[in-house]
């Protein structure tokens, strides 16, 4: 068994890593991935750099895999380490490069260990974490950040001795709803009158939405789409680090998976949300307009894509990080994770301090907006 460092997943391949990662997460996936690359979406002038973990048998058979970037900063990362990087700096030590299993740009849950069914399953996986360890260790690299894994995979990352961290996001379940209304009639009064005033502004106002996916966006459309994605980011003084070939090529390799709303008026397109479906979930992920109109945001993003759940059959929407103003429109607060390990003892166990607080504040933080919850029948949180 070898552990290899990979600077593209071209050089791995896409049958042998699509094996691994498999059809649940539309981000694992080679395509989205490798898109990325291609198109320039990652690379060392925005700070990511591919060095992708690849296991291989005796036979030379991918037994793992991990998404693992080099990276000179912590933009698009968002599990937030500024902190981290001002503490280690003024230490004495540079905090960067650092090494980071993740998607880039993604604040979406899943797998960040792919793993063949194999009987070395365990043992590969040990493999991986301690490959990234010694690596960072090799090239004098500050720490290891592995973001956004899933439950499981956060007690395997935890139990190996990286540090935990929690967050905290907001997502909405469907446990098989009928109809939007059928959804509605489980909030509170107030909450289920205020959907309906919002959806009634955007209908007064003369918008109206589609849903396309990715095979049925034209030229036109992408193009507009992704105006309006780097509008976004044009206000708020952030980098779209996505390119219009960038999504040009999803939407040809993977356009089942790419779920777009479009608002229009009239003939004008005005606003547009970019979602991507995996198995069983949709997953929000960025949004852009032109022009202000009441309530179309919340339109666009969380109803119709609620309403795309319901007559898709799809158990969760994860519409992205942050936003509180979530809860009253069905999403609950839900836990998220991510592991850490600091080359340096000293600094290891600083943070390790920290973690303790911060890791009980944010669980008073999750109980607390559960109590906000918006439906009738209070869930009690998990």
């Amino acid at each position: 068994m070898q552990v290899r460092f990979h600077a593209s997943l071209e050089e791995i391949g896409e049958a042998e890593w699509n094996r691994l990662a498999g059809e649940h997460n539309p981000f694992l996936r080679y395509e989205f991935l490798v898109a990325l690359e291609r198109h320039d979406c990652v690379g060392s002038h925005y700070g990511w750099l591919p060095r992708h973990m690849a296991v291989r048998g005796d036979a030379g058979e991918l037994l793992g895999a991990a998404p693992m970037y080099a990276k000179t900063n912590s933009y698009g990362e968002l599990v937030f380490d500024w902190s981290w990087a001002d503490a280690c700096q003024r230490y004495g030590r540079p905090y960067y490069p650092k090494l980071v299993i993740a998607i880039p740009y993604t604040p979406a849950t899943g797998e960040r260990l792919l793993l063949a069914e194999h009987p070395l399953r365990e043992s590969v996986a040990a493999a991986l974490i301690d490959a990234a360890r010694q690596e960072a260790e090799r090239q004098g690299l500050s720490s290891v950040h592995w973001l956004f894994p899933n439950a499981a995979q956060q007690s395997r990352l935890t139990a190996q001795g990286l540090l935990a961290r929690t967050g905290v996001q907001f997502h909405w379940h469907n446990p098989g709803y009928r109809s939007f209304d059928e959804f509605l009639d489980t909030l509170t009064a107030a909450k289920r009158k205020k959907i309906r005033r919002e959806r009634r502004r955007v209908t007064e106002a003369g918008i109206r939405c589609r849903v396309l996916h990715g095979d049925e966006m034209d030229d036109e459309q992408w193009r507009t789409l992704h105006n309006l994605y780097a509008s976004t980011f044009d206000k708020k003084s952030g980098m779209a680090t996505l390119s219009l070939p960038f999504f040009r090529e999803i939407g040809r390799t993977m356009p089942r998976s790419v779920v777009i709303v479009l608002a229009y008026e009239g003939e004008r397109i005005v606003a547009g949300a970019i979602n991507f479906r995996g198995s069983d979930t949709l997953y929000g992920r960025h949004w852009g307009c032109f022009e202000d109109y009441h309530s179309l945001h919340f339109e666009a993003c969380y109803y119709v894509g609620q309403e795309y759940c319901i007559e898709q059959g799809l158990k969760r929407f994860e519409p992205g990080a942050q936003g509180e103003h979530k809860i009253a429109r069905g999403f609950l607060p839900t836990r998220t994770w991510s592991a850490h390990w600091l080359t340096d003892p000293r600094f290891r166990d600083a943070v390790a301090r920290h973690l303790q607080f911060e890791t009980q504040a944010m669980e008073d933080y999750y109980l607390e907006l559960f109590a906000h919850s918006p439906y009738r029948d209070t869930p009690v949180p998990p």
